[in-house]
């Protein structure tokens, strides 16, 4: 078998068979195919696509390529949901413990974040002492024990959608929806959950900019999924705007721990309500929006939530402290230069002020600082006058002037009240 004649093949539009696809991704492992060739095939890959039998191969040798995970010791219905990333998306953290509560194992690995878009295990780890790395006996303990954990990914498993995608990163790949799909799923299925929820993210902030690309992904994933005899179903969700009204790591545990208590931004609660139905339908749970809200309004789904910090080593206490959120020694509050109705925020300037604040990472091995984000104090539909505090950026850094360059631009402003939308435009195979 020969790479170049593997590589004209997909140039050419045709399909690769399985012994093809195998043979590249050997190849990559043993490192005996050279990245320039590998980068040519993932070019005519970008440009040709992939057909189901492609796609189920190619997610197959991934899967293969490393570590995969059997849940067997956990017991009963095990669920993963997967976000494919936006500004101030916190839901994991919410939405888990809800699971938590209907006696349904949620079983998590996430990741850190880089650049605007923010990571569950960065959050998790602004708590002290919080251990995300932990051995497969102590995560199954937690789990059965509390009903869900969430760990830092292992790098035994799919090691192959690594070196993949250190290629993707710099040849201008990383677009394709066969290797995104490939990608995402081949982590979730290896990691070995019976059910999986995606919620797909459209709009500015979000990878995906179209909601009919955000479909076709959902769709392809969801096929996937499904093709391996796992019961896998999606959202579309709008990210135009951030999620909640904090964006920063404490920042986001604040806003989670005042959700959790009853409190909060309603359009989040809404949001992780209705994606814990979801899962909880997938799962073969009967319920409905109106107890998953008793069980937050009681305090059952908080207390589950201080279980799983206690349980992974967390010092909880801090969690019901205020001035322990907000610990930043600057706080910038950014005022409106107009009168009216907040119509739009841009989620994208947002995360490039949270990431400029300390809160993300510009490069891959940066440090992030925990204190650090953004807090909004105007949303979508809130009327406002000029001079008014739009947000407040919480730092520790003396911020170089041109950071507030596009400051003006993050919101938009209407003459008429604009009502508050749904965050879910869609549900697929629910």
């Amino acid at each position: 078998m020969n790479i170049i004649d593997i590589i004209i093949k997909k140039k050419n539009g045709k399909e690769l068979n399985s012994k093809e696809i195998a043979y590249v991704i050997d190849g990559l492992l043993e490192e005996s195919i050279p990245d320039y060739q590998l980068s040519a095939l993932l070019m005519a890959v970008c440009f040709n696509g992939m057909n189901d039998n492609e796609l189920f191969n190619l997610t197959s040798n991934m899967i293969n390529s490393g570590e995969q995970i059997n849940l067997s010791g956990i017991k009963g219905v095990k669920v993963d949901k997967h976000s494919t990333g936006g500004i101030g998306d916190k839901t994991s953290l919410i939405i888990s413990p809800i699971v938590a509560c209907f006696n349904v194992s949620m079983t998590k690995m996430s990741g850190r974040g880089l650049g605007i878009t923010g990571g569950t295990i960065d959050k998790l780890e602004s708590i002290e002492n919080f251990k995300t790395e932990i051995n497969q006996d102590e995560f199954f303990k937690i789990v059965n024990e509390v009903g869900f954990s969430i760990i830092s990914q292992s790098g035994t498993l799919v090691p192959a959608d690594k070196k993949l995608y250190s290629l993707r990163d710099v040849t201008g790949t990383v677009d394709s929806i066969p290797l995104i799909a490939s990608s995402i799923m081949s982590k979730k299925i290896a990691s070995g959950a019976d059910v999986i929820l995606l919620d797909v993210k459209y709009g500015k902030g979000a990878f995906m900019k179209d909601i009919n690309e955000a479909r076709i992904l959902a769709e392809t994933m969801i096929n996937i999924g499904q093709k391996f005899n796992k019961k896998t179903a999606a959202v579309l969700s709008n990210m135009n705007e951030p999620l909640g009204q904090m964006i920063g790591n404490k920042l986001e545990l604040f806003e989670v721990m005042e959700i959790l208590n009853g409190r909060g931004n309603k359009l989040l609660r809404d949001f992780c309500v209705e994606l814990s139905y979801h899962i909880l339908k997938l799962a073969g749970i009967n319920t409905s929006f109106s107890e998953i809200n008793q069980l937050i309004d009681n305090g059952t789904v908080a207390k589950k939530f201080l279980h799983f910090v206690k349980a992974q080593g967390g010092k909880q206490d801090v969690l019901n402290e205020k001035d322990w959120y907000f610990q930043a020694k600057n706080k910038i509050e950014v005022t409106s230069d107009y009168d009216g109705y907040v119509d739009c925020i841009d989620a994208e300037q947002i995360g490039k002020l949270a990431m400029y604040s300390g809160a993300g990472r510009e490069t891959k091995g940066a440090t992030i600082d925990y204190d650090s984000g953004v807090q909004l104090i105007k949303t979508k539909g809130d009327l406002v006058k000029k001079g008014d505090v739009l947000f407040i950026i919480h730092t520790n850094k003396q911020l170089d002037a041109s950071v507030f360059c596009n400051v003006n631009n993050s919101y938009s402003f209407s003459k008429e009240k604009i009502d508050k939308e749904p965050l879910i435009s869609e549900a697929l195979s629910l």
